[in-house]
């Protein structure tokens, strides 16, 4: 879009950064006039919106290609590159209807299904050849090649109906006969066995959601002179409740997960991976969420192919190994969300997530407005704040652009529904403004643990039978919740926000009174940054100043986790940086450093002592005498060389960090534990006990401990870590629980089941708190690890 901002006068953009929602209608129809004749301005919309230009068009050239390199790969037994050459080609494949080469696409599915049955991927095998049966039944390959992974999969039934099939269905007599004695095989296996195929292999793989009985609190929603809209409940509401489950209005997936993940249900992707039947974008995990996103179309069986004599003996074979239906049915109400972007051009994968995310919400609107018959304007109906007033003068000259760019490309789709105006442009820009500030980051956990199939590990070496395990979490998509965007946030929330696959589900996290406002974090949370580090976020992404109990009440968080250590060998308290304090009168603080300053109470007597033993002077003295400059300490008012700390910091840090990189290359130092405990002794020296760095440098020796088989110093060092985070976030805050679950690993890696166990229950106990029921969904292997260990324990 830069080639249209250049192109915009320097008064234009001086009117538009001046702009208020009021007057969008004119500085949108200012620029549009102004765009309009340019031919820069048509190229760009040409671009993004002609097919001819398009490069995401299916080319049947590349899907031969790619068939070719799939068959060498087959070939030569390595059928990972040949299972990537065939969904390569399956991509490039025309699909729909009135393009799809039935004879290609049914033989690529059963070229990879082949592929799968080699790597013993049985379930993922039979997929593809349902697939490639239901768009050409006559197939044989298809058939012959499911009554293999039936019968790979002891499932002798339905291998023997897939197999006669074949058979009555071949031509060729030495093929016919390779197909009889794959069933007397068959035959005879299933006469001489009493195995019975468990697993159910005859269709498409949804998840079946056992969460639909899943029943929330009635919540209801009220207003606050601070904080505007907000939730809350008439009733008292218990730890670990569900208060709220919702699914999105609309929902993108992120660029960087584009081929790992789902477009529609954000899940990692199978290995029988499907597309969009029109264009090379989007990729699903199942039929489910392809039609969830793309609206049902003509892939079916067409009975008309097969011989007459033939018929009746397929249907009885399909009735036999049914398409199995999907965890979750199609929402009748659904908004396709992918079918506006799908006409042959390829705007929806240039322009930024949140634009065409804004577009989703756009066109999810006009859908319903005509579902309901409701003749005024879609748009009216987005009840959602926004904040454009406050927005910097850059950010409203790119909304313009992005708007008018959006518009030319919904009318491509929808024409009159969309018309060409500065008003429709006005719109525009406040529903991108309100998606800045009520999108949720999707967030899916990940676990570094060993890959099974090919023997890695992605983050700790392996020990015995066990790895050292770890999570993190992935930002996967951006989404727009309605009734969830009603949340108000606090930086030490009351409930949490997590999702499986798009879902959202709000759990709480601590007893919530009646009428207490129900609130999560956007982002930042006390011991995550410190009191300026949340406020300058929130402002910078969401135009407010935050004042919830955590930003307007002392806590010894934001004392300590970026200070120094006090000079005098016996005295806990803080120094700080940069950071002045001041106690005035009454029970009120003043904190203040170069760029703002902030107006605090005094804690509880129940949290005092905590802070008392780092900050004396700001509880006890008052007047001139309680004014502590950066480089004093808080409870002893000693002064620190805060050059010489700074310095002793940094250079600890920067070993530290070399050590573990040194990891990395061929020779492990001699030194290396002793220059390793030397810099982290040295750290702890300057820096305070309950620093955050001491504990982010604590959590990193415990890993390169770990790497080179130190497994009992790199217990104590990731204890040392946790003890930290304790006091910064809480003994029972989600991220210990993450901690805990690094120590679980390297405690079973030693063969402490004892210890490992008591980690493991502890962390049970923590995403209990957090997740609920579906903490085994979300961590499949917790449950398992924790029986495993017990069961490992009583018996040694």
């Amino acid at each position: 879009m830069e080639r249209l901002k250049y192109l915009i006068p320097d008064e234009l953009k001086r009117v538009i950064g001046r702009s208020a929602p009021e007057n969008l209608t004119m500085t949108s129809s200012l620029l549009l006039d102004l765009f309009l004749p340019l031919p820069q301005f048509q190229q760009v919309i040409r671009e993004l919106t002609d097919p001819d230009l398009a490069l995401c068009r299916k080319s049947k050239e590349a899907a031969l290609d790619s068939k070719q390199k799939g068959n060498e790969r087959f070939m030569k037994g390595d059928y990972v590159e040949a299972l990537s050459f065939y969904s390569h080609a399956l991509r490039h494949a025309p699909a729909s209807s009135s393009e799809m080469d039935v004879n290609l696409v049914a033989a690529l599915y059963v070229n990879r299904a082949s592929s799968m049955h080699k790597l013993g991927l049985l379930q993922e095998c039979i997929r593809d050849c349902n697939r490639a049966i239901s768009i050409f039944p006559a197939y044989v390959k298809a058939w012959y090649r499911r009554g293999k992974a039936n019968a790979s999969l002891k499932d002798y039934k339905h291998a023997r109906h897939d197999l006669e099939v074949a058979v009555s269905m071949e031509d060729n007599p030495s093929r016919k006969s390779q197909i009889k004695g794959e069933l007397r095989l068959v035959l005879s296996e299933s006469s001489s066995s009493n195995a019975i195929g468990m697993v159910n292999n005859t269709g498409e793989d949804e998840k079946v959601d056992s969460l639909a009985q899943s029943k929330a609190l009635v919540l209801q929603c009220v207003s606050s002179p601070h904080k505007g809209r907000g939730l809350t409940s008439a009733h008292d509401i218990p730890p670990a409740s569900l208060v709220h489950r919702e699914e999105p209005l609309a929902a993108i997936l992120l660029k960087s997960c584009w081929e790992t993940h789902c477009h529609f249900c954000f899940d990692e992707l199978p290995a029988d991976i499907l597309f969009c039947p029109s264009c090379i974008i989007p990729v699903y995990c199942s039929k489910n969420c392809q039609e969830q996103a793309l609206g049902k179309h003509d892939m079916y069986l067409n009975k008309k192919i097969l011989a007459t004599d033939l018929e009746k003996h397929v249907m009885n074979a399909i009735l036999a190994n049914p398409t199995r239906n999907t965890g979750e049915d199609i929402c009748s109400n659904h908004i396709p969300e992918h079918r506006h972007e799908c006409g042959g051009s390829h705007w929806s994968s240039v322009l930024p997530p949140d634009i065409v995310l804004a577009a989703r919400v756009i066109v999810t609107s006009i859908e319903k407005c005509k579902a309901s018959g409701r003749i005024s304007n879609p748009l009216d109906y987005l009840d959602f704040v926004h904040n454009y007033a406050q927005n910097p003068s850059v950010s409203k000259l790119e909304s313009h652009v992005y708007a008018i760019v959006l518009l030319y490309c919904l009318h491509q789709y929808y024409n009159s529904d969309f018309p060409l105006s500065g008003a429709s442009v006005a719109q525009l820009i406040l529903v991108i403004s309100q998606i800045k500030v009520n999108s949720m980051a999707v967030i899916h956990m990940k676990s570094h643990q060993r890959d099974e199939a090919f023997g890695k590990c992605s983050k700790f070496f392996a020990f015995e039978e066990h790895i050292t395990q770890d999570t993190k979490q992935v930002n996967v998509a951006q989404a727009v919740y309605s009734r969830g965007s009603l949340f108000n946030h606090s930086c030490q929330p009351n409930v949490h926000a997590y999702f499986l696959s798009r879902t959202l589900f709000v759990r709480s996290v601590e007893v919530v009174p009646a009428w207490c406002p129900l609130e999560l974090s956007y982002g930042p949370q006390v011991g995550e940054l410190d009191l300026h580090g949340r406020q300058k976020l929130l402002k910078e992404q969401y135009s407010f100043q935050c004042c919830c109990s955590s930003c307007s009440e002392l806590n010894l968080s934001d004392l300590v986790m970026n200070t120094f250590r006090c000079v005098r060998p016996y005295c806990l308290g803080a120094v700080l940086e940069a950071t002045h304090y001041k106690r005035l009168e009454s029970n009120f603080v003043q904190v203040s450093d170069a760029s703002c300053t902030f107006k605090i109470s005094l804690p509880l007597l129940s949290t005092k002592k905590d802070i008392s033993d780092v900050a004396r002077m700001l509880l006890h003295k008052r007047g001139a005498d309680s004014h502590i400059a950066a480089g004093h300490c808080l409870s002893c008012g000693s002064c620190c060389d805060l050059e010489y700390s700074t310095a002793g910091s940094k250079s600890s840090l920067a070993n530290i960090q070399r050590l573990k990189d040194s990891l990395d290359s061929d020779e492990i130092p001699d030194a290396f534990v002793s220059d390793m405990l030397s810099s982290l002794s040295q750290l702890r020296s300057v820096r305070h006990p309950y620093s955050k760095i001491v504990a982010e440098a604590e959590d990193n020796v415990a890993e390169a401990f770990v790497r080179i088989g130190e497994l009992k110093l790199a217990v104590q060092h990731c204890v040392a870590s946790i003890e930290i985070l304790e006091k910064l976030y809480g003994r029972d805050h989600i991220v210990i629980g993450h901690e805990l679950m690094k120590l679980a690993s390297i405690q079973l890696c030693m063969g402490d089941r004892t210890a490992a166990l008591s980690s493991i229950k502890r962390v049970d106990s923590i995403f209990l708190l957090y997740y609920g029921s579906h903490v085994d969904r979300i961590f499949p292997h917790l449950k398992e690890e924790v029986l495993r260990t017990e069961a490992e324990r009583l018996a040694s």
